[in-house]
């Protein structure tokens, strides 16, 4: 089973769309997959931005019932594609011993619409949502080239509120 785990900096907006705009997309396109999301810096925020679940709400994706949390060693363990949002994301995985290769910035960087307006987080939403399709497209092609790398493990991700 494919183990996806979306990075941001707080776990509040970028990673929490792109999520759930991912288990949309990965039924859609039959990608078999475990996915979590996760903050690299501090995340002391108890939910989700409120601007982040009205924009996923206008295309019918529920992200009400996240709960920002910070990556953990086992995270990165069982992660077979880091899902970042940035270079310095990517730059801060690899800094943890996470090798480039499992690395995948998404779009080629999503800009942090934290504390802005509704316009920047629909067309924050928008960029995940193609930036996510163009992604599963690759992952299939992956898959059907036999290219893509799974690791044999088949538990689900563990989250700080059992999910």
């Amino acid at each position: 089973m494919l183990h996806i785990l979306f990075v941001c900096t707080g776990n509040t907006c970028r990673s929490p769309m792109a999520k759930g705009i991912f288990e949309k997309k990965s039924q859609e396109y039959g990608i078999p997959s475990f996915f979590s999301s996760a903050a690299l810096g501090f995340s002391d925020s108890q939910q989700v931005s409120p601007n982040a679940v009205k924009v996923c709400n206008e295309i019918g994706i529920n992200i009400s019932d996240h709960k920002p949390r910070v990556i953990r060693e086992f995270d990165i363990d069982i992660t077979d594609i880091f899902v970042v949002m940035t270079k310095n994301h990517a730059e801060t995985l690899m800094s943890l011993n996470v090798p480039k290769s499992k690395i995948y910035i998404l779009g080629g960087g999503i800009p942090d619409p934290f504390g802005s307006d509704l316009i920047t987080y629909r067309r924050c939403r928008n960029y995940i949502e193609e930036s996510v399709d163009e992604f599963c497209r690759l992952l299939v092609e992956k898959k059907n080239n036999g290219t893509l790398k799974i690791s044999d493990n088949n538990e689900p991700y563990i989250t700080n509120n059992g999910a």
